[in-house]
């Protein structure tokens, strides 16, 4: 059930940087205040140059060495089936920008197969649903996020899950693949809208005039087969982050000034 207090809230930024400043602050003191309460806190990532942003900055806090990380576990809203090494996987580029420098276990880190492993496209969607159902909480055979990193397209998309398509649509499978997305490359895993709608915090992050129609969409309550953004709804917190140029259409009631 969604918290009468989980309605949709923008935080704005002056610019991409201090955007990402911004939200990766909100981050770390967000998985610190859940693993110094001694409980296992898991994070959903997203891949574009805003999420690998955020993980930069967060890279760059004195913080990080204060947080017991082997209490953390993190995962990909999608994840591009390409091959492991390849510079378009959303796991290669969180890894460069944060993963790769913590003190985390192996096995904390929860990658989706690639394209030069044995599975197929179906194969690893549904591998990727077998590893969250070990994790299964409250809301579901996933675990529920506490934070779940969400990207926003011009077009509205979120994670692999596309304007008009399927996939945006599918509420009895936890991953499923992706193939010919409107966006390259044509072949991805994505997480479907109930297991994002199962985080506690849904956090957007989005940048740039581009978002600007994206945004104003989602906020007017637009149809989220059409607009996938408007349907992603955290249950306890559902927040965009944004800079000024992507922050053009919002009404100034949505405008949450002590977030």
């Amino acid at each position: 059930m969604v918290e009468a207090w989980a309605e949709k809230r923008v935080v704005i930024a002056a610019d991409p940087s201090t955007l990402a400043e911004s939200v990766a602050a909100r981050f770390l003191s967000r998985v610190a205040k859940r693993v110094d309460e001694g409980k296992p806190a898991h994070v959903s990532l997203t891949g574009g140059s805003m999420g690998s942003a955020v993980l930069a900055a967060a890279a760059r806090s004195p913080r990080v060495a204060q947080i017991d990380w082997s209490r953390v576990h993190f995962w990909w809203s999608d994840e591009r089936f390409v091959p492991r090494g390849d510079d378009d996987r959303n796991e290669k580029q969180a890894r460069a920008a944060l993963l790769d420098a913590l003190d985390i276990p192996a096995e904390n880190i929860h990658a989706a197969a690639a394209s030069d492993e044995a599975l197929d496209l179906d194969a690893a969607a549904a591998a990727y649903a077998d590893e969250l159902a070990l994790f299964a909480g409250s809301e579901g055979p996933w675990p529920s996020f506490d934070v779940c990193f969400l990207g926003v397209g011009p077009d509205g998309h979120i994670a692999s899950l596309f304007p008009d398509r399927p996939e945006i649509l599918i509420t009895d499978r936890t991953v499923v693949g992706v193939q010919d997305s409107p966006k390259p490359p044509p072949s991805r895993v994505t997480m479907t809208r109930p297991v994002i709608n199962g985080s506690k915090r849904v956090w957007m992050v989005l940048s740039g005039s581009d978002k600007a129609s994206a945004l104003g969409l989602a906020l007017a309550g637009a149809s989220y087969a059409s607009v996938p953004a408007a349907g992603a709804k955290g249950r306890k917190r559902t927040v965009f982050f944004v800079d000024q140029a992507a922050a053009a259409q919002v009404p100034p009631e949505l405008i949450d000034r002590e977030y």
